[in-house]
């Protein structure tokens, strides 16, 4: 396998995984937030940036198409999983977003089976930038006054995505499960 530059990209966002989470976990407070937050945006930013120089340099790859998608879920469950550890966030939310995941990457499965291909929607694109801009803010427990208000509109926004684009995406591939 040519390991091009996506793909390696794409494995970075792997790697910084584990250490995001050991400078969360391990790190004295607060600057274990501050550096884990850094790394998760960096992370975060290697998803759009493999993706575009897959697409303007055709290094569209089957260890890409395969690997962006499950390396961006790692990157995300990682987190939300750690903020449930960490008191940040409510075990259900969490809960209904790898739900969603998992149906959806079932869904895939059966389109494959089935030789049907499914493009990734608008909509997912929204949950994923949604999810990624909340994650941060809600790790970085900002002390302003507003934030009472942007830290549950951001994790009810995620919530509302993961759900909204997961049923686009059954309706829109209903042929799936007729198949």
């Amino acid at each position: 396998m040519d390991m091009n530059l996506a793909n390696k990209l794409t494995m970075l966002r792997v790697v910084m995984i584990p250490v995001f989470l050991l400078v969360l976990f391990l790190a004295p407070e607060p600057m274990n937030r501050y550096i884990a937050v850094i790394i998760f945006i960096v992370a975060s930013l290697t998803d759009m940036l493999d993706g575009k120089i897959a697409r303007k340099y055709n290094l569209v790859s089957n260890f890409g198409k395969f690997m962006d998608p499950l390396a961006d879920k790692l990157l995300v469950m990682s987190a939300l999983v750690s903020m449930v550890a960490l008191k940040d966030l409510a075990a259900w939310v969490v809960i209904v977003i790898l739900a969603r995941e998992f149906t959806i990457t079932g869904f895939r499965t059966l389109a494959m089976e089935a030789n049907i291909v499914m493009a990734a929607s608008w909509w997912g694109k929204v949950k994923t930038t949604v999810q990624m801009i909340m994650i941060p803010v809600v790790l970085l427990n900002l002390p302003f006054d507003f934030m009472v208000v942007v830290e549950p509109a951001l994790i009810y926004l995620s919530v509302f995505f993961t759900i909204f684009s997961g049923a686009d995406y059954i309706i829109k591939n209903k042929q799936v499960l007729l198949g």
